[in-house]
């Protein structure tokens, strides 16, 4: 099995993102939790709601949900993950349970909470639509489901940045295939997106695209934050087999790539288009 192929069974999974945890808890997990907030007023969390977070992380949608007073769920199948969120909340004195637990198969009761979400995700998920068919099923009825996706990948910066980087080092790249596309782009089409909601039996779907703005001062910032965001981009430098020389160059190319888009003035915002699904149990 390819490594890869390896990150679709909850084995593969787990270790390699228990291998990035630090480092995301570090570089990624703050960069969301604007957008964690985005998505849970247009949930309409309230305090005092039982809230579940399915691949929680490090906690972009937890931690501002225990913020505004939710009882707080997280559940992700990576331990490192879920320390790394237990620590922050410590920091912050929140009480948010953390639980291990494949989102594919939750080990939770039907209806259950106000409200369940994903921020970048159950999107991941090898089998998407069962991931959304759980977070409905512990749902009350009358609760709600919060899906954070990403967009259209081409609109996607610091993708195109990198993939651009590579090129530099190893020009015959093709960049990510389209048919099908990477699992993080599985659901880029707002019909899709709105048709998984309610094929999971949810109501009132909506779905909304906004755009995520992240800040880079330079390319080492970029560098970590690609490495440590999702197993993927070191897999995808391994499988092409990039030496020392051809990271030294990639990452000299993202710096250039930082600087000409702050232009000198400031860090660079890289921005991404960002769907947010909610629909009523």
């Amino acid at each position: 099995m390819s490594a890869m192929a390896e990150l679709t069974t909850p084995e593969g999974a787990r270790t390699a993102w228990d291998a990035i945890a630090p480092g995301y808890g570090e570089w990624v997990g703050p960069t969301h939790h604007w957008l964690g907030n985005e998505g849970l007023r247009r949930a309409d969390l309230e305090p005092g709601m039982r809230f579940l977070d399915v691949a929680a992380g490090t906690g972009a949608l937890s931690l501002p949900a225990a913020r505004l007073g939710a009882r707080v769920l997280a559940t992700d199948i990576a331990p490192g993950m879920l320390e790394q969120l237990a620590r922050r909340a410590a920091a912050e004195q929140l009480a948010i349970e953390t639980r291990v637990m494949d989102g594919h198969a939750l080990e939770l009761e039907d209806a259950t909470f106000d409200l369940a979400g994903s921020q970048f995700g159950v999107m991941l998920f090898p089998d998407m639509p069962r991931g959304i068919h759980e977070l409905a099923r512990v749902t009350r009825p009358g609760g709600r489901v919060l899906m954070t996706v990403y967009g259209d990948p081409e609109r996607v910066e610091f993708l195109t940045f990198f993939i651009r980087a590579i090129r530099a080092a190893v020009p015959g790249f093709p960049g990510l295939p389209t048919d099908p596309p990477p699992l993080p782009f599985q659901l880029q089409d707002t019909g899709r997106l709105a048709s998984e909601l309610q094929g999971s039996g949810l109501k009132d779907v909506r779905v909304e695209t906004i755009v995520e703005g992240l800040e880079f001062r330079d390319g080492d910032e970029l560098w970590s934050w690609l490495m440590n965001s999702n197993p993927i981009p070191r897999l995808i430098l391994d499988q092409l087999g990039v030496t020392g020389v051809h990271e030294s160059v990639i990452r000299q190319a993202l710096d250039d790539a930082v600087r000409e888009c702050a232009g000198g003035n400031g860090p660079a915002v890289l921005t991404n288009p960002i769907h947010i699904g909610v629909g009523t149990r």
